[in-house]
């Protein structure tokens, strides 16, 4: 079959099973963008306002689903406004495939309009890269870009096409790639390190599970409901394992971290034996790696070889498929209960709750609405069954601690790089995946600002995304570090907004604004009622901080309730 090279990249993404590509069309992708016209039938295209915007509703449909996620610009400024997405998706391992155009062959190095070196500028935060200049590169690339963002540990794959390729014909023919010759992206499983791993884990009289996204990402989150019962062995989570176990499992110890949950940050330095699952010991999570965990004897499990040892010393390393490896460690694993061991996490979850929790979910102190508070309503009204789409901030973190979950994928967030501005066009991403659930973006009036403009997406497409802006008026976690460490030196941290609900109605889109309590629970209810999409501000306190909190370079034993 004789077809130009736009056509057979529009054929290339439908044969990976493809129906869904966020982009922005410019000069040296027009080719591309002519033959999607001539497929919109097979292959819905979602016109962003911002580049930025397609890679991060590329990253939320992803997360959302566990299929990879498109996103599509021109070259330039189209292909650098896409990096921060790409960034973002390679520190949290989300399969993505970028496709941008380029000038052509005959103009690269000349300085051309529109042409910048995007190889070169996303080399160091993609998996994989490559510049196709010739028409018959196209399908064999593109099977190789969809295999390797999937695949192992999956991440995000960016594909440059020069505009002579896109013009020019190839006999077309796709094959999926499942191999390439020294890629080797799922380790093979050593059964002695099981016997190993489950040795100390039955041995163990404290032991203590950390798990991660590697839960999500590898599908295993059976095989870790079913090793945590069977073990008796507590299980915190990292912000990206969040939703991987039910949240109100009784075994679901809480969040690790600098605003995690004080037992099982505590009780890291404490246990025995520290299961990490599917997770890289972030400096976020880890605090000062000097202090972290040294009575320990740790066992990582992990599928990217570059992560055992880079950050903790591990006893034993089981390099693998987590499912795989998890579902060899089932049998070897003793029933055990290890009751004594979790009441000292009731006791310090006691702690916790006296000295933070009750007061920021059902606040009595006379000053105005709380974060928590109205996350706590959200899960009132949602039963744990949304979809969390959080921004960057002092309000992604009272999401992540009090969101209340019953099934995976449903916690979707920024966690490695920290982008403010994800939220929105990630939310997108997220409802259009997943239909079928709520889906409900929880933004900052800083991050809000960032991508204000996917408001146009939303009413374009008239997905119904449910947005809630916690507005302090602050650039929240910025100013919480202010007051704590910098003596109240609110150093362009104060923010003046616009009218958020007028910004909204110009597109559109139903709102409502809430500035005292007793309004909450009626509007969070009328918004999740609603069919259409809905944006809600709710007037937060606007010095409230997030605790617990581990200063930076503090040790994990070192946490703040106040």
């Amino acid at each position: 079959m004789k077809i130009s090279g736009a056509e057979a990249v529009i054929r290339c993404l439908l044969a990976e099973g493809v129906d869904l590509v966020y982009g922005y069309p410019g000069g040296a992708i027009m080719p591309v963008y002519d033959e999607l016209y001539k497929f919109q039938d097979q292959l819905h295209h979602v016109l962003v306002r911002h580049e930025q915007g397609a890679a991060h509703a590329a990253q939320g449909f992803a997360r959302a689903t566990g299929k990879v996620g498109v996103a599509i610009a021109t070259s330039g400024p189209g292909a650098t406004n896409l990096v921060t997405g790409i960034a973002d998706a390679q520190i949290d391992s989300t399969p993505m495939v970028c496709i941008t155009g380029q000038v052509g062959k005959h103009l690269l190095g000349s300085d051309a309009f529109q042409e910048t070196d995007i190889i070169g500028i996303s080399t160091p935060v993609t998996k994989w890269n490559y510049q196709i200049t010739e028409a018959d590169e196209i399908p064999e690339i593109m099977a190789k870009a969809f295999y390797i963002a999937r695949s192992g540990r999956p991440g995000p794959v960016l594909v440059d096409i020069t505009k002579n390729a896109q013009f020019d014909t190839l006999d077309f023919s796709y094959k999926k790639c499942n191999d390439i010759r020294s890629y080797h992206p799922k380790p093979v499983l050593k059964l002695e390190k099981v016997k190993e791993a489950a040795e100390l884990i039955n041995q163990a009289k404290k032991p203590m599970i950390v798990f991660g996204q590697g839960v999500i990402l590898s599908k295993a989150e059976e095989e870790l409901k079913a090793l945590i019962e069977k073990s008796g062995v507590p299980a915190a989570w990292t912000i990206l394992g969040l939703s991987a176990l039910p949240t109100e499992h009784e075994l679901n110890v809480g969040m690790v971290g600098m605003h995690g949950n004080y037992g099982p940050n505590i009780l890291t330095n404490e246990c025995d034996v520290l299961i990490a699952l599917g997770m890289r010991f972030d400096d976020r999570v880890t605090g000062n790696l000097a202090t972290y965990a040294k009575q320990a004897k740790v066992v990582h499990f992990e599928i990217d070889p570059a992560e055992i040892d880079k950050n903790v010393k591990t006893e034993v390393a089981v390099l693998a498929d987590l499912k795989e490896a998890l579902t060899a460690l089932l049998p070897l694993i003793e029933k055990n209960s290890h009751e004594e061991w979790h009441n000292e996490f009731k006791k310090k979850y006691q702690i916790e709750l006296d000295a933070v929790i009750n007061e920021e979910l059902a606040p009595t102190n006379g000053k105005g609405i709380s974060m928590g508070e109205t996350i706590e309503m959200i899960n009132k009204h949602s039963k744990g069954d949304a979809i969390m789409v959080s921004d960057v901030g002092q309000h992604q973190m009272f999401t992540c601690r009090y969101a209340k979950f019953n099934t995976t994928k449903s916690n979707v967030t920024s966690g490695g790089l920290g982008t403010m501005g994800f939220a929105l066009p990630a939310a997108i991403g997220a409802k259009m995946g997943r239909p079928d659930r709520e889906v409900v973006a929880i933004i900052g009036d800083g991050g809000f600002q960032m991508n204000i403009q996917e408001l146009g997406t939303i009413h374009q497409t008239q997905v119904p995304v449910k947005i809630v802006v916690l507005n302090n008026e602050f650039l929240g976690m910025v100013r919480q570090w202010q007051e704590l460490f910098f003596d109240y030196r609110y150093a362009s941290t104060v923010m003046t907004n616009p009218n958020f609900c007028a910004i909204a109605e110009g597109y559109y889109i139903k709102s409502r604004k809430v500035t005292k309590r007793e309004e909450l629970d009626e509007a969070i209810a009328e918004m999740l009622a609603s069919k259409d999409s809905y944006f809600l501000e709710v007037m937060v306190e606007k010095e409230n901080n997030v605790f617990p909190m581990i200063p930076t370079g503090a040790s994990v034993s070192d946490i703040r309730l106040s």
